[in-house]
């Protein structure tokens, strides 16, 4: 129960009232952090608040759950970049991760059309 209506906090953009909630349970500074999640949760949301609009992200039908997202850089980033005996200029990087991107988020095919229609 207290942690729906925390959820529902965030999801009206209500996220200063969730740290005020998480206060009372604070570990403690003699507790190692490896040992303290609500001071974790409390530092993850302190350090991305500029981040959270989850009122914005249902509103244009986004997900609003991090973990999807922050291990999106496993499939989109890494399985390209980590392969074995490749190698890649600077230069070269940041247009290729778009692409990536693109492709990851469905785009692929309007893309390239788009570029057809350009040089037609």
């Amino acid at each position: 129960m207290w942690r729906q209506e925390q959820q529902d906090l965030l999801k009206e953009n209500r996220w200063p009232e969730v740290l005020d909630s998480l206060r009372p349970f604070g570990e403690g500074d003699g507790v190692a952090d490896g040992e303290a999640p609500v001071r974790a949760g409390h530092r993850y949301l302190t350090n991305h608040a500029q981040f959270l609009d989850d009122r914005g992200a249902i509103a244009a039908d986004l997900p609003i759950g991090s973990g999807e997202i922050e291990s999106a850089h496993r499939y989109v980033i890494q399985i390209r970049l980590k392969i074995a005996g490749a190698w890649w200029k600077v230069e070269n990087l940041s247009k290729m991760l778009a692409l990536r991107v693109l492709r990851a988020n469905r785009g692929w095919e309007d893309y390239w059309r788009g570029i057809q229609e350009k040089a037609a």
